[in-house]
């Protein structure tokens, strides 16, 4: 899945669209993806000027459009879809992500009812793991699931 793809189902955009492509998923089980991260990435400018490493907060949100973007095409959403992010657990940071950085994206499906999901995600640089954690979401109930869709009247 190419940086278009991407940008059809998950709504957000530079400087907050943290997941570059998308190497290898299988529906309902994972995906591999990554992002390239760049010296001029806006949150470098005050995090930190003389030691430049990517918020942590910001390497779990790049592991949850990850899993958005498992869960959306899984359910065979064709974009604009939302998707919630609802709890992160167990979320635990190894090695400090810098300028230069390839950060590989894995989520893997632990649990699915209905419209929630729960993955667990792992982030690492050159093999070394940087991050995983434990994250849930939900499509809300009053979003329209392409599998739910009533025939038209018409």
């Amino acid at each position: 899945m190419d940086i278009a793809e991407i940008k059809k189902l998950l709504p957000h955009r530079f400087p907050f669209l943290l997941v570059d492509r998308v190497l290898e998923i299988q529906s309902g089980v994972s995906l591999r993806g990554y992002k390239n991260v760049s010296a001029n990435e806006e949150f470098f400018q005050g995090h930190f000027p003389d030691h430049p490493v990517m918020p942590g907060v910001l390497v779990v949100e790049a592991l949850a459009q990850a899993a958005a973007l498992l869960a959306l095409k899984s359910m065979d959403v064709t974009g604009g879809q939302a998707i919630y992010l609802v709890a992160i657990d167990n979320a635990r940071f190894r090695r400090p992500v810098v300028p230069g950085d390839r950060l590989d994206l894995d989520v893997s499906v632990e649990k699915r009812r209905a419209r929630v999901w729960r993955m667990h995600g792992r982030a690492s640089v050159d093999g070394q793991l940087c991050c995983e954690a434990d994250l849930m979401a939900t499509v809300p109930s009053d979003m329209e699931l392409p599998s739910a869709r009533e025939p038209s009247d018409r």
